[in-house]
């Protein structure tokens, strides 16, 4: 039976109980405010938006229903149900008898949404009675979802019954994401993160849309994954990072469970072994490896450029190819990255090798080879995707062999780089990026790049002056916002005044996930208790 039909028919049959369970009992006496869903406080943007200016009640008679035959859809139900906990500590079933229940949220699979390249497409009909959430995908349903959380009012509505609802606004969104990949980078190796520090920073991601969460694993200061093939890169080289302190490293264990709850949030994790730079560490723990003539020692400061593999070595390859192996053997994603920037020790001849033959390894494991800007200057085909941050030159060398890009450019996009003269962390090699700066610039066409060898935006967050979740979190946050919308929404759709609006607004989400972010002068921040006030004078 076709899905839209049959979703159709299952929809029917549960008003159909819920009106019969009405006719038993009293019903609910509601006092609802009038609501704009056109004014919600949404973050990426949608793509359209049409109020009707009613509420739907989200209390607890409301029941989650989806789809059994549509993969992923039962989970993505769960995740609602549970994130409604939390928010308003209502324990709504999912998927079980609806008899006492007086309205759905509903969320079904919609073929017609999944043609073209639109696997993350969703539509919210929300109405008086019900809210149907339909999407492309079960990844489209969680981007959906988030949208759902984004629109939970903050304090319940109060009427005449004993029961709290939260009101939520009515009227239609069609929204699906501008770019495929949504990215944002987290550099473990200069300070190692621990794995609930990862979680926390993929569940702040997911929130705002993101799918992909790119972990810089190795660096002249640290190796942070074991590989079994080669046990003393993390015995020794999993033990310092910049500075004193005593380094880390995730178990193969440890990264898959990264992976995995990365995937019950629909993010791909994108794993990077920098080379042939930043590979002091290796060489520490395996001197062969070693290609720039001295002999290797622990390194714990921020300099870069000094290290590189021997590129003419075969033993070189060979252990390459073991780590290439091993890695991509836990990493269900499409990407591997291989670095290749600030390779200043490497001769530009040796260089060029180095990356050609590290491509074919790569592509041995069926994986996609991923490198900074750097690699397009390299013999490589156009399935390896270059990731621009410092040159436009080699940005337009990827243009031509017409590879995809990400866009990194770092005096936009890094989230290390220092706010202002008063940010506590970071630094300004790059220039200083306000909240304004991070979120004014035109990814779409950026340095003349063609739109349509544009993969997405990704924030890297290197971690040379940062050691822990609250300082990560005051680089990232706000701008890591920005960036999402950048990501998904539409050239026309973003609008500095109206987006610092709604930013201020997200303030009672992050200060109740303990978020330390940046409280930047340049918005107006709204706590939970001013938006409260506004709402009860509205």
């Amino acid at each position: 039976m076709n899905h839209n039909r049959f979703a159709i028919v299952i929809l029917a049959c549960i008003q159909l109980a819920l009106f019969s369970c009405q006719q038993e009992k009293e019903p609910r006496v509601l006092n609802l405010p009038k609501t704009n869903l056109s004014q919600a406080d949404l973050i990426p943007k949608p793509t359209t938006m049409q109020a009707t200016n009613t509420a739907f009640p989200l209390d607890k008679f409301t029941v989650i229903t989806t789809l059994n035959d549509s993969t992923g859809f039962a989970d993505v139900g769960t995740f609602l149900a549970n994130s409604i906990k939390d928010i308003a500590r209502l324990d709504l079933p999912v998927n079980k008898d609806a008899s006492d229940k007086e309205s759905v949220i509903y969320i079904k699979k919609s073929d017609s949404l999944a043609r073209g390249n639109k696997k993350e497409a969703y539509q919210l009909n929300i109405g008086a009675d019900s809210i149907i959430l339909s999407a492309a995908s079960a990844a489209g349903a969680f981007r959906g979802v988030q949208t759902l959380r984004q629109l939970i009012p903050l304090k319940s509505n109060d009427t005449i019954t004993e029961n709290p609802v939260w009101p939520i606004p009515t009227g239609t969104i069609d929204d699906a994401p501008l770019f495929v990949y949504r990215g944002a980078m987290l550099d473990v190796a200069r300070h190692f993160f621990t794995v609930e520090e990862v979680k926390k920073y993929i569940d702040l991601l997911a929130y705002y849309k993101y799918n992909t969460l790119h972990l810089h694993l190795t660096d002249d200061q640290g190796w942070r994954i074991e590989i079994k093939s080669w046990p003393k890169l993390t015995e020794i080289g999993g033990k310092t990072e910049v500075g004193d302190e005593p380094g880390g490293f995730y178990t193969q264990q440890d990264y898959k469970d990264i992976v995995s709850y990365a995937a019950k949030n629909y993010m791909t994790i994108v794993p990077e072994v920098d080379m042939p730079g930043h590979t002091n560490a290796a060489s520490v723990a395996y001197p062969f490896l070693n290609g720039n003539g001295k002999t290797p020692e622990i390194y714990k400061g921020t300099h870069v450029g000094f290290s590189t593999f021997d590129t003419r070595k075969d033993s070189v390859y060979t252990f390459i190819d073991d780590v290439v192996r091993e890695i991509s053997a836990i990493t269900p994603g499409p990407y591997f990255h291989i670095g290749g920037d600030e390779s200043h020790a490497t001769k530009k001849p040796d260089y060029i090798y180095f990356v050609n033959k590290v491509e074919k390894i790569v592509q041995k494991y069926d994986k996609k080879m991923i490198g900074w800007d750097e690699v397009a200057t390299a013999d490589v085909d156009s399935t390896s995707i270059a990731q621009f941050w410092a040159s436009a030159d080699n940005a337009r060398k990827a243009v031509e062999k017409d590879m995809k890009i990400i866009m990194s450019p770092a005096k936009k996009a890094y989230l290390d780089m220092k706010y202002d003269l008063q940010s506590e962390y970071g630094l300004n090699w790059a220039g200083y990026v306000p909240v304004d700066t991070a979120y004014t610039w035109k990814p779409e066409n950026y340095e003349n790049i063609p739109l349509k060898n544009i993969l997405g935006i990704e924030a890297p967050l290197w971690s040379e002056t940062i050691s822990n979740s609250s300082e990560l979190e005051y680089l990232a946050f706000p701008r890591a916002i920005g960036f999402a919308e950048l990501n998904w929404s539409k050239p026309e759709n973003r609008d500095w005044k109206n987006y610092k609006v709604r930013l201020g607004n997200q303030a009672p989400f992050l200060e109740k996930m303990n978020v330390n972010y940046y409280p930047s002068p340049l918005i107006d921040w709204k706590t939970e208790e001013e938006q409260i006030e506004k709402i009860n004078k509205d």
